[in-house]
């Protein structure tokens, strides 16, 4: 019967050491696990952080976009006016030389034919 209770020792001393393996590597798991959700919260905090920023960005991007386009229609509006006024002031000019020549014709003093 000893050798049996020697046995049963044996057996029961495996066992134990068996459960300390399995808590010793249940505990390294369960660190492993917090420092992994630590991480996941850490990302997901910036996630959050950078979509923020995006969504701030994106609305002064369109923003942005906005006035520029303002500008090329002031501007193109701008220059089409300018054109306007120039080829004005070219067919005034036109007008008014012609005139002046029309006058100083009129002005002349006119030659006795013999």
């Amino acid at each position: 019967m000893t050798q049996q209770a020697a046995a049963l020792q044996t057996y029961n001393n495996e066992l134990v050491k068996c459960i300390e393996d399995l808590c010793s590597k249940r505990d390294e798991l369960n660190r492993q696990i917090k420092l992994e959700e630590e991480e996941k919260d850490q990302l997901q905090h910036e996630i959050r952080v950078l979509s923020e920023k995006l969504s701030r960005v994106n609305e002064s991007l369109a923003q942005r976009l906005a006035a520029r386009a303002t500008f090329d229609r002031t501007i193109a509006e701008t220059e089409a006016a300018y054109t306007k006024i120039l080829e004005s002031s070219q067919s005034l000019l036109s007008v008014l030389k012609q005139e002046a020549g029309n006058l100083s014709k009129a002005t002349e003093p006119r030659r006795k034919e013999h």
